[in-house]
């Protein structure tokens, strides 16, 4: 890949490419939310005077830290440990046998479903530190049926990028399929210059094909992420307060059951769409050719006739500068695997065929998931590089670079989720929401669910979103009486499907950085993806609870 096009990614959010009316708007949001949150809590506070004095606070804490989390005036991580401190200092916190209020807010910043988190994050950042995720992409797009075609290619990138998503964080994936991306793309530039489809300088946005590629590698890092439980912070979130507030625990087996068919029908979708807005070639290409008395001359034909073998040629050539596979990329592999496996077999262990068998159980009470993420974590500190000096997988420097930030937001998340119920302030919710909505069946609330969470998340981050609804439509499917898991479900699944805009999410802001994604055409993709979204979690929770019954 010429050098010109290795970029750092994760630092493609600047503000050269951020328009003036994209960073007014910025100003006035966090403006306006240093204003709201101490207006929404003393309001929220003397209107809930009808609840018990820890709800009353509780629900004049929630409501401030709501505004925090969608206005971002301080860092997310900061607001849910605000909000932790809060409770404890205004005495939010019933009281609890043999237990301090602060023993009780904070313990669930140790969850167990917190280590799956850190472990998860220590496994994707040895996957990145030896380019392991890179390596997985360049093989897969170097077969020849998918790195032969523009089409296939894209397909694959978005294939691939979804892969790595489920278990790499989504703005990480983003940052290591960019360059990738860019590389094809001046690949099969190439080809249309030599053909006179462009010129040598020509604005690449002026190829709808480029934004579909760029558009590809965000949505699909989003889309991929709700394949399994450590795939994006929502999914964790979602398991951790259902567990929390019902009782019912989801296994990674059973999430990858329930996610993953809904992953291939909105992939199949994302490609579909995408590629019949931005197709390799179309006469618009030709045109571009001739503004401003241009005088290039198309070679007749099929304009992507001679791009494959060019295509195919320039991912080869990548693959080869990676060299043999590293003693490091196979060490990740070997504690991936046994992560992954011993994720997924206590789910298997419960399949009627295999039900009942002792060392299934065993598993199941002696590896729950937690204790299998810091097992597999430990292997990479044990399975050496270099044993003659001393160097082994992962380092605890480089482990400690790890998404901290996000881990302090789910453990507030599910501090203040789990308080809702305990003070009461949840079942107020619901009751409330309930009458008002005129929303009691299940379907109508999972619906309801699932379009909160998807508009929320166009403006606050996914977590923050997951935090904010999930304990509400839980609470208003018990109020109604219904089965709170479809609801849940959906606003978890929904969370992660915010594509409007470049803030939306941190892949969407990466490709906007590219300067190859135009605003109207990340917003004209998004909102379709965003309705496409919807019905096919909806239509898919549908199925899964009726025919299928995993729900």
């Amino acid at each position: 890949m010429p050098t010109d096009s290795r970029v750092d990614p994760a630092s493609v959010m600047p503000e050269e490419r951020i328009s003036a009316g994209e960073q007014l708007f910025e100003a006035w949001r966090k403006r306006l939310g240093a204003i709201l949150t101490p207006l929404a809590f003393f309001l929220t506070y003397f209107l809930c005077s009808n609840l018990r004095p820890e709800g009353q606070k509780l629900a004049a804490i929630l409501a401030a830290v709501t505004v925090l989390w969608v206005s971002e005036v301080i860092p997310l991580p900061v607001s849910a440990l605000l909000g932790a401190v809060l409770c404890v200092a205004l005495g939010a916190v019933p009281e609890e046998p043999g237990k301090s209020p602060a023993a009780t807010v904070l313990a669930h910043f140790a969850d167990p479903i917190v280590f799956v988190f850190i472990g998860g994050f220590m496994i994707a950042r040895a996957m990145t530190i030896h380019g392991l995720d890179r390596r997985i992409a360049l093989e897969f797009l170097s077969i020849p049926w998918v790195g032969s075609s523009p089409a296939r290619t894209m397909v694959g990138l978005g294939l691939v990028t979804a892969v790595i998503s489920m278990w790499v964080s989504n703005s990480a994936t983003t940052a290591m399929m960019l360059p990738i991306a860019l590389g094809i793309l001046r690949a099969l530039h190439e080809v249309r210059v030599a053909r006179g489809l462009a010129r040598d300088s020509i604005d690449a946005m002026n190829w709808p094909f480029a934004t579909g590629m760029m558009l590809m590698v965000a949505f699909s890092a989003s889309i991929g992420g709700i394949g399994t439980p450590v795939g994006s912070p929502p999914n964790l979130i979602g398991i951790g307060l259902i567990r929390s507030a019902t009782g019912i625990d989801i296994s990674f087996f059973r999430w990858m059951a329930i996610a993953f068919p809904l992953l291939l029908v909105m992939g199949l979708t994302l490609f579909t769409l995408l590629y019949l807005l931005h197709p390799a070639a179309k006469e618009a290409d030709r045109a571009a050719c001739n503004q401003d008395g241009g005088t290039a001359q198309v070679t007749p034909g099929d304009p992507t006739a001679d791009m494959g073998s060019h295509l195919l040629g320039y991912i080869r050539s990548e693959r080869r500068q990676l060299g043999p596979w590293t003693r490091g990329q196979i060490n990740t592999v070997v504690a991936f695997s046994v992560a992954v496996t011993l994720w997924v077999m206590p789910g298997i262990m419960q399949l009627p065929w295999l039900a009942g068998s002792w060392w299934g159980r065993w598993i199941a009470t002696h590896l729950p998931e937690s204790i299998v993420a810091i097992g597999a974590t430990i292997l990479l500190f044990l399975l050496p590089v270099n044993l003659s000096r001393w160097e082994f997988t992962l380092t605890w420097p480089e482990a400690v670079k790890i998404d901290w930030g996000t881990i302090l937001l789910f453990g507030g998340g599910l501090a203040l989720g789990s308080l809702m119920f305990k003070t009461g302030v949840a079942e107020a919710i619901g009751t409330t929401l309930t009458s008002r909505l005129g929303v009691n069946s299940l379907w109508g609330l999972t619906g309801l669910s699932i379009a909160m969470a998807i508009v929320i998340s166009e403006a606050a981050s996914n977590t923050a979103s997951a935090n904010m609804i999930i304990p509400v439509v839980i609470a208003i499917a018990q109020a109604a009486g219904v089965s709170p898991l479809p609801p849940a479900l959906g606003a978890c699944l929904g969370a992660s499907f915010g594509f409007m805009l470049p803030v939306s999410t941190p892949p969407n802001a990466i490709v906007y950085g590219s300067g190859l994604v135009p605003l109207p055409k990340m917003m004209r993709a998004g909102i379709l993806l965003d309705i496409a979204g919807f019905v096919i979690i909806w239509a898919g929770l549908y199925v899964l609870h009726h025919m299928l019954g995993l729900l």
